[in-house]
């Protein structure tokens, strides 16, 4: 793991160590865990009111030239002929032998000749590279990690909050609309040169928001967004929260849940592939395995007492048969009772009781089909 001193630092460091910020590494940078308010406040926030989150880790390629987007759809599983110019798609980059994640992601279609993708900070680089080694002639990466900052803006007050910062709000799931900013920090540019990419997505569970900003515009974008938050109980929020909260919505974590030994199918994301399509990477292996169906299958513990599953805790079927391990697991602050991921044999009954060795004791969960908490998501 890098040293402090190696990791990058996003464009607001001095905002979040003003706020208290307990930092961690997260794919190479040093990311705000949780503030003073503590993780379960913050969850609850997002929750109820607002809450934002510094992203800026998220990789950000630039796909471009003539046929960008078809060379993107004959690479990754989902099919951008399913969306249009202005909306976001979630897909999936896989291997191309055997089918596994290299990594989950989110491509933003621009036009025929400009897709930005979303990945993963620590695996950002590898799509990158992939992505360059299979481009025909005339199509680019650009590889702009370091350019822009994300936030997050999550909670049934998110529209409020961007509306009252002079940002767009209320466009449909999924797609993104580009505006000015035209708040302190703006400058005398042309209105392009401040744009922010503000997309309706999230990784929460709850209605919200995602912008894409030049990383010189960042501090002032959120400067702003605490302050005209201040009436709507908004609360910056850590990467602490978002496990908490991304687990209860059963959304898988690359790493932990999924990887490259974990196919879309065995990860529940078999949604997010484009079976029609002549082309992909790692269509035909996918193809076998859905044909004769996966072996094991990514499903949610709940448990029935007090114990907290945590990853690598092992799962067992009663009394005492030997499953798995505990992919991702944490307290709900919601359901107040533990919640985690597996990857379960599918030959073990969906609904069946297992045992969870929680620090030498065996405490007894539910397999459940996630989401543990009913997703607001998609409210208009």
């Amino acid at each position: 793991m890098a040293s402090t001193e190696e990791l990058h630092q996003s464009p607001l460091h001095e905002r979040h160590e003003a706020l208290g910020a307990k930092f961690s590494a997260f794919g190479g940078w040093s990311m705000p865990l949780e503030y003073a308010t503590g993780v379960v406040k913050e969850h609850t926030a997002v929750r109820d009111a607002v809450g934002v989150f510094d992203v800026s880790h998220l990789g950000k390629l630039l796909v471009h030239g003539p046929g960008a987007a078809d060379f993107v759809n004959a690479t990754l599983t989902n099919d951008l002929g399913r969306i249009t110019p202005g909306q976001a798609q979630y897909t999936l980059c896989c291997d191309e032998a055997t089918g596994g994640i290299v990594d989950d992601l989110i491509a933003y279609l621009q036009d025929d000749e400009h897709v930005l993708l979303v990945p993963n900070a620590a695996n950002s680089a590898e799509v990158a590279r992939r992505l360059a080694a299979q481009a025909p002639d005339g199509v680019r990466i650009t590889d702009h990690h370091h350019d822009y900052a994300v936030l997050a803006v999550q909670g049934p007050s998110s529209d409020e909050l961007l509306t009252a910062v002079g940002l767009p709000a209320g466009h449909d799931y999924m797609s993104f609309v580009e505006a000015a900013w035209a708040g302190d920090g703006a400058g005398e540019g042309e209105a392009g040169d401040q744009a922010l990419v503000v997309c309706r997505t999230g990784y929460t569970g709850e209605r919200g928001y995602e912008l894409v900003v030049r990383n010189d515009l960042a501090p002032a974008v959120w400067d702003a967004l605490m302050a005209a938050g201040a009436d709507l109980g908004v609360t910056a929020c850590g990467l602490g929260a978002r496990d908490t909260l991304r687990t209860e919505m059963g959304y898988p974590l690359h790493g932990q849940d999924i990887g490259p030994d974990v196919t879309p199918l065995e990860g529940r994301l078999g949604w997010a592939v484009g079976w029609q399509k002549e082309r992909f990477w790692g269509r035909d292996a996918l193809l076998a395995q859905k044909e004769e169906g996966p072996q094991r299958v990514l499903r949610g513990l709940l448990a029935t007492g007090r114990g907290i599953p945590r990853p690598g805790m092992s799962v067992s079927l009663l009394p005492d048969v030997p499953l798995c391990e505990v992919t991702s697991g944490t307290f709900s602050p919601t359901l107040r009772k533990g919640i985690g991921l597996a990857l379960v044999p599918t030959m073990v009954a969906a609904d069946a009781e297992v045992g969870v060795d929680v620090r030498g004791r065996r405490e007894i969960f539910q397999l459940v089909r996630p989401p543990f908490v009913e997703p607001s998501v998609r409210e208009d």
